[in-house]
């Protein structure tokens, strides 16, 4: 069975360069790459575009980036939490495309298949299809959407192996399956990394043929985005 093990983050990141496209697993700051952000500020590569479903909080995961002005455009369903985000996209200075929670997701799954496009009902009428193609399905309009085209793909799981075999747990199964192989080198960073053989084949949400490079995470904060706690 091939060792997808790498070292650290800094050899996971090995190729990444100035103006790539990169893919961002998470929703708002669960199960985002927090190593693999952490290392692309350090690297300080610029005019990357970033496909993720929002940019975080100002200070923190892709928050980062933006306050460099690292990211030169981002492809998202909203802004989210980060007054940066907005402010940056408000003045002009950062280029954005939002689209449909939906149609972001299945765009990652679609490259991630090798089906280069898709018909969807999801902004029709709207201004998400202006310029795009149409055609009609059982009587209801739909966009033609494209898979998306990304240099990297980064992941993060709960568990894996050293065969890329990976499990989420939680809400963290959210973006990070669609876009694990869904880029030409998909990085999993995990807080558990096991020998190969030793996860449950029952168990595996994504498996190790997705993914190229696989290490262990070290110093997880897992921040909150909106702490709600109950009146004592």
């Amino acid at each position: 069975m091939i060792n997808k093990t790498v070292a650290n983050v800094s050899e996971a990141c090995q190729g990444v360069s100035d103006n790539m496209t990169f893919m961002l697993g998470g929703f708002g700051l669960s199960g985002i790459p927090e190593n693999a952000i952490a290392k692309l500020v350090e690297l300080n590569v610029t005019g990357v575009t970033c496909i993720s479903n929002n940019a975080g909080i100002d200070n923190f995961g892709l928050g980062q980036l933006l306050q460099k002005h690292q990211i030169k455009k981002m492809i998202s369903s909203y802004v989210g939490e980060n007054a940066e985000f907005e402010r940056q996209m408000l003045s002009g200075e950062l280029e954005v495309d939002l689209i449909p929670q939906g149609t972001l997701a299945q765009r990652c799954q679609a490259a991630k298949s090798g089906i280069p496009a898709f018909y969807t009902p999801a902004g029709y009428g709207t201004e998400v299809g202006d310029g795009k193609e149409s055609k009609e399905f059982n009587g209801k309009m739909h966009l033609l959407e494209y898979a998306f085209k990304a240099d990297f793909a980064f992941v993060k799981a709960w568990k894996g192996d050293t065969a890329g075999n990976l499990v989420f747990k939680g809400t963290a199964r959210n973006f990070n399956p669609n876009m694990a192989g869904a880029a030409k080198i998909t990085v999993a960073e995990v807080e558990e990394l096991v020998p190969a053989g030793e996860l449950d084949p029952n168990h595996i949400h994504v498996p190790g043929i997705f993914v190229q490079r696989i290490f262990q995470g070290e110093k997880y904060e897992k921040r909150i985005e909106q702490l709600t706690v109950r009146k004592r």
